[in-house]
């Protein structure tokens, strides 16, 4: 990847060094290193600069982002891939349902990475797998990647200042009542499981804001926004609440309305992290979600 831009130097910029400019755009200190040791990586009229150099009004600096490393252990896969939106910065995707974000144990070949270094691969592109919001392998939905260091360190800022505006849907047992409100619970990893969590006073802040979008016979179709993070944290906040997740084998394991846990990551409004333009994206609901919903607006409940 070879991602090169300008900046025309203002008055208000004016004296401000090369490194204190950077880092006022959310350069990392990573990248401007990075920068510092790549030929021209760091350029005034096509002569290298430092990081130290005064900055002139009138002046135009230049930077060079270069990467030509793909991401190791991750073998490129053919797999199908559902791209939203693409631009010189970042990549953004409609996840399917079991498909796992990363390789792991049991998931070498069949991940979105895979299928992510297969589409740079066909285009001759070294490719470094940086997903800025993750989804569990069954949630369906959009996903952020970067396509280089400049655009993961300003969106890795912006999702750890809750910059990054995230709405899931989900289906859930039960009609939650009130219809609207915000589950302000910590959450924990369960002693002795890999996998799951639980909401604990001596577990990680966890905010959740919920409302009812449509009531169902015995469920509800619910939009949820986050504040924070936590690993499974809608998953283990709906169940606190009395209503978790429609196929949720792990918190819900004697539910089959569905073969998968009912989330989906429906919408994502953010700035782009380098023309500074607000972003909004939506994925319409799955077939499996929409489906369901269809069977169980109205009239008498089908066997399941």
């Amino acid at each position: 990847m070879n991602r090169i831009l300008t900046y025309p130097v203002t008055a208000a910029e004016a004296g401000m060094s090369i490194g204190e400019y950077l880092q006022s755009r959310g350069y990392s200190r990573h990248l401007i290193i990075h920068l510092k040791q790549t030929p021209l990586g760091l350029h005034i009229g096509g002569r290298k600069v430092m990081t130290s150099h005064r900055l002139s009004a009138g002046e135009t600096l230049t930077v060079q982002i270069i990467e030509e490393q793909s991401s190791e252990k991750i073998p490129p896969s053919h797999l199908p891939l559902s791209i939203v939106y693409e631009d010189d910065d970042l990549l953004i995707l409609n996840k399917p349902a079991d498909m796992p974000v990363h390789p792991s144990l049991g998931n070498y070949e069949n991940t979105l990475a895979n299928g992510i270094a297969y589409y740079y691969q066909g285009q001759g592109l070294p490719f470094v797998f940086r997903c800025i919001n993750r989804l569990d392998r069954d949630t369906t939905g959009l996903l952020i990647l970067a396509k280089n260091m400049l655009s993961a360190a300003v969106l890795s800022r912006q999702m750890k200042e809750r910059k990054i505006s995230r709405t899931y849907l989900a289906l859930v047992r039960g009609n939650p009542e009130p219809s609207s409100g915000t589950i302000d619970a910590p959450i924990a990893r369960i002693p002795g499981s890999v996998l799951e969590r639980r909401v604990s006073p001596d577990g990680e802040s966890a905010v959740t804001h919920y409302q009812v979008r449509k009531q169902l016979l015995s469920s509800a179709l619910v939009e949820l926004h986050l504040e924070t993070g936590r690993t499974h944290q809608i998953r283990v906040h709906m169940k606190h609440i009395g209503h978790p997740l429609l196929g949720d084998f792990l918190y819900h394991p004697k539910d089959s309305s569905l073969s998968r846990q009912a989330l989906h990551s429906y919408s994502l409004r953010f700035i782009h992290p380098i023309t500074g333009c607000e972003l909004f994206f939506h994925a319409p609901l799955p077939p499996d979600m929409q489906e369901y919903i269809r069977l169980h607006e109205g009239g008498a409940e089908p066997s399941e």
